[in-house]
């Protein structure tokens, strides 16, 4: 599949969710399996198979230190070595990783090839902060919508919660007043879908498991923007059915709207996906035997367990072995006990 396929097929397959929730709803009526049932099996589905492919990861052996380093090893005293970008110990790793998951070190650290000159004969390496910048407001804002949609599921709502809805709003504009949040997560999905049509060359390499994702945050965001400033729900209503499917005594009140079921519905999408997609990188990271171990090869000899076991034969040996027809051919030994 070309690329031109591969968005178009990743857009026909957001359609069909939104069309197959807005039926489902608004035409024959299935409020239940839309607000019950189909949420109940997204987090089935998301939780076993993240539970499972963590599993089959941990299970994965690992008999060598493979670690992605750019920095110096530890080696000699006055050899300056870099404890974070090469880490030696577990404590080095452990705040590499920190920094990994928090901050997105190493694609902070990522730069751009380009050719330049009329005849593309000049590699020139350049900054990449802007694909940094939009990760890391993706995933954070990303993070700040989810944790503002926990107040659904909690009665009182907790202290943390309503923090995280004041710093959300702080700007004051608008009423309803606007979450910053929800701007930041269109505005980085919408860079990171450009960069990919853009570049021909991550769009020659863009694959529907690339795209999908993209458009499905999207739509999601969208319908949630919607349903807030746009087309009202019955809040009430939606806080019953979240705390109905909390406490397993599932309702589903009136009026809500098929809006509200499009939205869940994407998000039960977004669940089931999860854990069979590249997104299983929220786990994946910290599995991942190039972030997670420290570089301590010259300080320790690795052997791979399951390698068969052969005999060796060093110089020593073979030198002693041969000792007398080497000091025949007058060739300098090692051992010097051996010299006369």
């Amino acid at each position: 599949m070309n690329a031109l396929g591969s968005l178009v097929f990743s857009l026909l397959a957001i359609a069909a969710l939104i069309a197959l929730a807005w039926l489902g709803v608004g035409a024959i009526g299935l409020d239940m399996v839309f607000g019950v049932i189909i949420p109940y099996l997204a987090i089935l589905v998301f939780l076993v198979g993240f539970v499972y492919r963590i599993v089959k990861w941990a299970q994965s052996p690992v008999p060598f230190r493979i670690p992605t380093t750019c920095g110096q090893q530890k080696s000699l005293d006055w050899i300056k070595h870099d404890t974070i970008e090469n880490p030696s110990s577990g404590k080095g790793a452990f705040l590499r990783m920190v920094l990994e998951v928090l901050f997105f070190r190493s694609l902070f650290r990522n730069t751009k090839a380009e050719l330049h000159n009329e005849d593309g004969t000049r590699l020139v390496y350049g900054s990449n902060k802007w694909l940094w910048a939009a990760g890391l407001a993706f995933h954070y804002t990303f993070l700040l919508i989810f944790v503002r949609h926990l107040r659904f599921f909690a009665e009182p709502v907790p202290g943390f919660i309503q923090l995280a809805e004041s710093l959300d709003s702080f700007a004051q504009i608008g009423v309803p007043i606007l979450y910053l949040s929800d701007l930041g997560l269109l505005a980085a999905v919408t860079y990171l879908f450009l960069r990919r049509v853009v570049s021909p060359q991550l769009r020659y390499i863009s694959l529907p498991a690339d795209y999908f994702p993209l458009f499905l945050i999207f739509a999601i965001g969208v319908t949630g923007v919607m349903m807030r400033y746009f087309t009202k729900v019955d809040l009430v209503g939606v806080k019953e059915l979240a705390m109905g499917l909390l406490t397993f005594s599932p309702t589903v009140p009136e009026g809500i709207g098929s809006l509200f079921y499009i939205h869940l519905f994407l998000v039960c999408a977004l669940f089931m996906y999860f854990p069979f997609s590249k997104l299983m990188h929220l786990g994946g990271v910290f599995l991942s035997p190039t972030r997670n171990l420290s570089n301590n090869n010259r300080a320790v000899r690795h052997v791979n367990p399951w390698n068969h076991p052969v005999k060796t034969h060093d110089y020593h040996e073979w030198e002693e072995e041969n000792r007398d027809l080497l000091k025949a051919a007058e060739i300098p030994l090692d051992n010097e006990e051996w010299h006369e």
